[in-house]
Parts: C-alpha cells; sequence; structure tokens
C-alpha cells in the first residue's frame, strides 16, 4: 500500500484537554521495513472505526535512523488508555504485525505536558511540518518533580535569552506514574523540540554555540546538580490520525 497523500495535522502540544501523552519507540530494522510499518498503521487505522472519544489524536513519527517509528497519542485522561489496551491494542497490533513480522517494541511512557517554549517566527508555522523533530530524554537522580520543574525552567530562561536560530518551539513533559505495566518510579522530562532542519540542529549542538560553553545561561542547564544525562532521537513526521468530528 503506498503513503498517504497527506499526513494530516501536526498535533497541538499545549491543548488543554489532553490528560495523558503517550510516548512509545518501536525498531523495525531498516528503512524498508519503516515504511511498510508506516503503511501498516496507515492501513489499520483508516480501516477501523476511531476507538475512543477520549483518544484526541495519535502521531506517528519515523526515525532518522532509518529503523526506528515514535507514537505519540494524546488522552483525555489515562483510564481511557487502559481500557483501549484491555479491548483494542491488541487487535490494531497483530494487524500490523502482520504485515511486518518481528517489531520490537521498546517502550511506553506516560508524561503530562509542563511548558512550552515559542520561537517568534514559530507562530507563522505552527501548521506546517518542519524539517525534524527531535525527542530528547532527560534523566534525573532526584525523585522530587520540583527539580524536574526548576531544570527545565532554566532551560526556558536560556532559550529565551539566547535563542538557538532554527528551533521553532520546546514542549517539555514531566513523566508521570501510570498504572500497571506503566507504572515507573524513573524521574524523567521528554521535550519534543520542532526545528527548520537538520544544519539548525546541528549547529546549536556544535562546541561553539552558546551550548558548547560560555554561556552562563546553559552553564547553569547543565552544570543542574540532579541532572544525570540525556538521550535523543531524531524523526521526520508521517502521519497523524485525529478524532472525528461529532455529528
Amino acid at each position: 500500500m503506498s503513503a498517504p497523500t497527506s499526513p494530516g495535522p501536526l498535533p497541538e502540544l499545549t491543548r488543554p484537554d489532553v490528560g495523558a501523552a503517550l510516548f512509545s519507540t518501536w525498531s523495525v530494522g531498516t528503512p524498508e521495513r519503516q515504511r511498510a510499518t508506516v503503511d501498516a498503521i496507515a492501513a489499520t487505522w483508516d480501516r477501523r472505526p476511531w476507538p475512543a472519544p477520549e483518544l484526541l489524536s495519535y502521531n506517528l513519527y519515523a526515525g532518522t535512523d532509518g529503523d526506528t517509528l515514535m507514537h505519540h497519542s494524546q488522552w483525555a485522561d489515562e483510564a481511557a488508555y487502559h481500557a483501549f489496551f484491555r479491548t483494542q491494542r491488541r487487535q490494531r497490533n497483530d494487524a500490523v504485525d502482520s504485515a511486518v513480522p518481528d517489531i520490537k517494541r521498546l517502550g511506553l511512557a506516560y508524561y503530562r505536558h509542563y511548558r512550552g517554549f515559542r520561537a517568534p517566527a514559530a507562530e507563522q508555522a505552527a501548521t506546517t511540518d518542519p524539517g525534524l523533530f527531535v525527542v530528547v530524554e532527560i534523566d534525573f537522580n532526584d525523585p522530587d518533580p520540583r527539580a524536574r520543574r526548576s531544570w527545565v525552567d532554566l532551560v526556558i530562561d536560556a532559550l529565551e535569552s539566547e535563542p538557538d536560530p532554527g528551533l521553532l518551539s520546546a514542549d517539555f513533559h514531566l513523566i508521570a506514574d501510570g498504572e500497571r505495566h506503566l507504572s515507573t518510579d524513573r524521574a524523567r522530562v521528554l521535550n519534543y523540540a520542532r526545528w527548520t532542519d537538520v544544519e539548525a540542529y546541528e549547529a546549536a549542538l556544535a562546541a561553539d554555540g552558546p551550548r558548547g560553553g560560555g554561556s552562563s545561561a546553559w552553564d547553569r542547564v547543565r552544570d543542574f546538580p540532579a541532572l544525570v544525562g540525556a538521550s535523543s532521537r531524531s524523526y521526520r513526521f508521517r502521519r497523524s490520525f485525529v478524532r472525528p468530528s461529532a455529528p
């Protein structure tokens, strides 16, 4: 099956009716299998009824590594996701697995949006697909959520005082303790950032850039006492599925 001609709208990360933001990652192995999995997911979701009114959007991204896929779903509340998990998730995954066997599901985590940064140019580009999405997972050794909020506040202060050229937006999510398989004691922040292109992102991280040293604002971010480390993946937007409008 060919890829859809229109990927659909980008998700609005700050919408107030989102009570639970779920992010998960799959490993599929090759660019060919990555494309086939996107097609299989699209076919599965397009031909089935919308699973629950509490699911506001489901969004799919392909990793620039040619291997990973990121799933981002927005739910009105966590309980609705668990009802979906019990009754419908397995059937949809089985349909995808029949088309592309041996997918590795690397994990699922539940977050709540905390704060976001918007570059002045981002307002005009809010509904268009930027060149690159970068998702960064940041780990802390302090279980107190106030430490994570304080770190995010420092990052946004740094971005506002020394904005990165090419960064359109950055939305910070705090991990939440979920039920059953989502339960976790990991102290983590997820940053979902939109960039104009790969070159702008790489320039921001270069050693001679403000994040590389010499900036007191970014020094406070890097030297934050509870900060343990971070990992990132880059993606391109592939498809969104949104709740149908009520009749």
